[in-house]
């Protein structure tokens, strides 16, 4: 398998809750979150992914959310903002202000709903990173979503678009990872912590994780423990 094109994300991403209250962001109890798993060591925090309540944020909510993450963690952790959107122009837009807002990269879930073709998931992907120079790490949750992007198509990405650094894996399916392993050098995240570990054998290097949310450090262990063979 080739080297991974910098390995961003590779290790631990949290994709970390949004805690509310009375209907609205708890805004206290997101920091202290933040600041907790900056003390863990958490490698990376993931705001507004599924995990973070981001179908049922307003646009406003998660850019707020994005931002605030990103003011308060100051560097201490990197973060994978979640912008995605079954809408490319909505998808760009978040983008961006995820960027403004000084994220590491931006976490991109294939169209929901839409189910598009595989070259409409190749334009959709081409032209977030056309539009801005943040790195992407590709969102592919056939579950979810209805529909597969295969691994044809993510090779094709990693050959058109620099900036698509990394796939968060959750097809379920390790001959899918084994095969976008064996023609992209994309940085491949499981996205099931179930998954972590027989995906990281087949060349994974991480997670992005909903357990790291309680037990970052035994998460990180393990993903460090596989690294080191």
């Amino acid at each position: 398998m080739a080297a991974t094109r910098g390995e961003l994300f590779a290790g631990v991403t949290v994709a970390i809750i949004t805690p509310f209250k009375n209907g609205e962001v708890d805004w206290d109890e997101l920091g202290k979150l933040v600041d907790w798993h900056c003390e863990q060591g958490t490698d990376a925090l993931a705001p507004c992914g599924t995990t973070g309540e981001s179908p049922t944020l307003t646009h406003d909510e998660n850019e707020r959310v994005v931002s605030f993450v990103c003011e308060r963690a100051r560097g201490r952790t990197k973060i994978m903002a979640g912008t995605g959107s079954n809408s490319t122009s909505e998808a760009i837009r978040m983008t961006k202000a995820a960027k403004k807002a000084g994220a590491n990269g931006t976490l991109q879930v294939g169209p929901y709903y839409n189910k598009p073709t595989q070259e409409g998931y190749f334009r959709h992907f081409a032209a977030l990173a056309e539009a801005t120079d943040l790195p992407i790490v590709v969102y592919n949750i056939p579950g979810r979503t209805a529909s597969n992007i295969l691994p044809e198509t993510l090779a094709r990405m990693a050959e058109k678009c620099p900036t698509i650094v990394a796939v968060k894996e959750a097809t379920g399916s390790l001959d899918q990872a084994s095969q976008v392993a064996a023609l992209t050098d994309l940085t491949i995240l499981s996205g099931d912590d179930s998954l972590t570990l027989p995906l990281m054998s087949i060349g994974g290097k991480g997670v992005v994780s909903v357990v790291g949310n309680i037990v970052p450090r035994d998460m990180m262990a393990l993903v460090k423990g596989v690294r080191r063979g």
